[in-house]
């Protein structure tokens, strides 16, 4: 849920298959034919992701003897999308830490700031308690009904693992350092102040016990396994591509995050603040995080959470 189009939209059901195929081998088991439904919102370009079923399929063929199909449901995970128990195994990556709007009380019905008017994103060390309140009441609506929901539509006994951007004392996201970069665009007369003021990401980590308390809270599932890992913000960058100098290295290092930055961000910034600006807002971006990635920042705070329908 939450799949996206890019290249790693199918890897998951890659992974099943290939664990699946060893499993039934071991087991001399016939194997069963999979039916796989990737779930987003309905404007994500599922054309794209459809054009490499061929290539998935042929590569299926030659590497395994599962047979898959591919389906796909477009619409809100936080919302009902199937049937009931109807379905064995749900897997969210780094989907369920978007919420389904920005939080109540942050601007006013016609846009004017109430709360944050100074930040685009909740820091418990720069915000009054009623901005991380406000994200947070938000982020148990909006989890607890993906809870509801999924337990609805899984078989007795199904299972469910999420991977989820946390936070802890240690590390954090750089939606704080993309704020900084927009404020320094507002004094330089690049950004509309106003624009920055009714700007917030409707996005929320939470720490592992927040997540605990709401799984508990609603009731439906068990948890088996619930615990943070840290990754670092360059994961997959290779150095050896980069041979120019410890400052030409470095820019690369900080450009490869930047555009990951684009890659998640880039059509949520242009829809508030207008095309014109991203670029720009990428270059001082990648300065940004060249300076913390040498005070010895850098790492992302995850949550791996596993659960089975009661």
């Amino acid at each position: 849920m939450g799949c996206s189009s890019g290249q790693n939209a199918l890897l998951p059901t890659s992974e099943v298959i290939d664990a699946l195929d060893k499993i039934c081998h071991r087991l001399n088991r016939k194997p069963p034919i999979l039916q796989v439904f990737l779930n987003d919102l309905p404007g994500n370009d599922f054309n794209t992701l459809f054009k490499s079923l061929p290539s998935f399929y042929d590569r299926l063929k030659k590497e395994n003897n599962l047979s898959c199909l591919v389906a796909a449901v477009p619409g809100s995970f936080y919302g009902r999308l199937f049937p009931s128990c109807f379905l064995h195994f749900v897997y969210s990556s780094y989907s369920v830490h978007w919420l389904s709007q920005v939080p109540k009380g942050l601007v006013s019905e016609s846009g004017i700031p109430i709360l944050n008017k100074d930040g685009v994103y909740m820091t418990k060390c720069c915000n009054p308690p009623s901005v991380h309140k406000a994200y947070l009441d938000q982020f148990e609506i909006d989890f607890s009904s993906f809870l509801r929901f999924r337990s609805e539509e899984l078989k007795p006994g199904g299972r469910m693992v999420l991977t989820v951007m946390g936070n802890d004392q240690h590390h954090t996201n750089l939606l704080p350092e993309m704020g900084m970069v927009m404020k320094d665009m507002v004094a330089e007369g690049l950004i509309e102040e106003s624009k920055l003021e009714s700007f917030n990401f409707p996005f929320y980590s939470p720490c592992a016990e927040e997540v605990r308390q709401i799984v508990e809270r609603e009731g439906s599932f068990n948890i088996h396994q619930l615990e943070a890992f840290h990754t670092s913000w360059l994961v997959g960058f290779d150095d050896n591509d980069n041979r120019g100098g410890l400052e030409s290295d470095n820019y690369a290092r900080g450009e490869y995050m930047a555009n990951h930055i684009r890659a998640v961000f880039e059509s949520l910034l242009a829809n508030h603040f207008g095309n014109a600006i991203i670029d720009e807002f990428l270059r001082r971006l990648t300065i940004k995080i060249i300076e913390c990635l040498e005070m010895g920042l850098g790492a992302h705070t995850n949550l791996l959470i596993s659960l089975s329908k009661k």
